[in-house]
């Protein structure tokens, strides 16, 4: 019988649509990277994610964020997210956390079977990282994708061989003080665009393929590690 899942089905087996189906993810950040994350998350039949951003939609996110349109403008990420991920697959389970991670730091825990970030904050980062090892939690950080402009250039290695990208570097050298190893992560080989003004430029590519390679990655791990 056919369903939202079939064509997947045919590429991963009835098998990994059941595990997916099963798996429960743990996503931080619904902008640029982490909406279209949550959708190819849905969209490949995870059963649960958790979702933790409090921001609401703002015009500037129009020219990137899938959840941005103008009549969401004002609204709750998670809220809108939530609403069309339940419409993409009204037996998905979605659990929406309106914070900042640091007021609710124990939403890490050993039920998660992945955690997915895709914030852009550098504590907060590292204290994700830090959590999600503390709870044997397998973890996937995404670093800049700001100022890049080639989504040809992204690649996905532990962030130990990770160059080029300034978030990465710093990343790097703070869990490294951790002694903290074995975190996977999306980041760009390109060299940073430099441009005269103090924002930080974005397009409509390179976050959300950025995204998509995280859940790519997520689905992977998680088939490898139940299969």
């Amino acid at each position: 019988m056919l369903n939202a899942f079939t064509r997947f089905e045919a590429q991963i087996g009835a098998k990994n649509i059941n595990i997916l189906h099963n798996a429960h993810i743990l996503l931080f950040g619904l902008g640029g990277v982490g909406g279209h994350c949550a959708e190819a998350l849905a969209r490949s039949g995870v059963g649960t994610i958790t979702i933790v951003d409090k921001d609401t939609i703002e015009q500037t996110n129009l020219n990137r964020q899938l959840l941005a349109l103008n009549s969401t403008i004002g609204e709750y990420k998670a809220d809108v997210c939530k609403k069309r991920l339940t419409d993409i697959n009204p037996q998905i389970k979605i659990k929406v956390h309106k914070i900042d991670f640091a007021h609710q730091q124990d939403i890490i825990n050993f039920s998660v079977d992945y955690v997915i970030d895709a914030i852009d904050d550098v504590e907060a980062k590292i204290e994700i990282i830090k959590r999600a090892k503390q709870a044997n939690a397998p973890i996937i950080s995404c670093m800049g994708t700001g100022n890049k402009f080639n989504p040809l250039d992204l690649r996905v290695d532990d962030i130990h061989n990770s160059h080029t990208c300034p978030l990465a570097k710093v990343i790097r050298k703070k869990i490294k003080e951790l002694d903290i190893n074995d975190v996977k992560c999306v980041y760009s080989i390109e060299k940073p665009i430099k441009n005269a003004s103090t924002t930080i430029s974005s397009n409509a590519f390179v976050p959300a393929v950025a995204g998509i390679l995280l859940a790519r990655q997520a689905i992977l791990d998680i088939i490898d590690k139940n299969g």
